[in-house]
């Protein structure tokens, strides 16, 4: 069961990867501002919570939980990023560094998954590697060489994401193959 565990959340990964990449390339400011405003949503949803939640404890639970101080500031980030996302849009710089670490650590996840393949002594895993070198490479491209214009660098990160992906699903298919 584990195996196909394993093997379901690359397809999806593979899937959101692909997805993402897609979305990036049609239109990558209309998807920056639904991705800050659902995100604005999220945390205004989970700050009314708290809020909702410190009103129903105890004086004294309360006291204690802090409920009401961070609901409110988990209310302001989420209205603050559903009305100015494009002030978040602006700072795409440090956004841009934040994608290029997550980038390395999904890259240092897949070279692991290299080596189980190669441990496993599967015939296949030299894709798995090219898929890693890939993501290292492309994660390492986004920290190195900033770019000056913000339409560029999400098209390169789109189209990273697609080759993430194909790489990825190449590997799972000959896995699949495999057994």
């Amino acid at each position: 069961m584990e195996k196909g565990d394993k093997g379901f959340r690359n397809l999806i990964v593979c899937i959101g990867e692909i997805a993402i990449g897609a979305l990036l390339l049609i239109n990558p400011v209309g998807f920056t501002s639904v991705v800050f405003m659902v995100l604005g949503g999220l945390l205004s949803i989970w700050g009314a919570a708290r809020i909702v939640s410190y009103f129903r404890m105890t004086p004294e639970e309360g006291y204690r939980s802090g409920a009401l101080a961070n609901g409110l500031l988990l209310l302001l980030a989420g209205l603050f990023c559903i009305f100015r996302w494009e002030w978040l849009a602006v700072t795409f710089p440090i956004l841009t560094t934040l994608y290029g670490v997550i980038t390395l650590v999904n890259g240092v996840n897949k070279v692991q998954w290299c080596v189980d393949l190669l441990r496993l002594k599967r015939p296949y895993w030299l894709v798995s590697l090219a898929g890693a070198g890939l993501t290292l490479a492309f994660g390492l491209m986004i920290l190195l060489y900033p770019f000056s214009s913000t339409a560029a660098l999400w098209t390169f990160i789109a189209v990273t994401l697609l080759v993430e992906a194909i790489a990825d699903a190449a590997t799972m298919v000959f896995e699949t193959r495999r057994r």
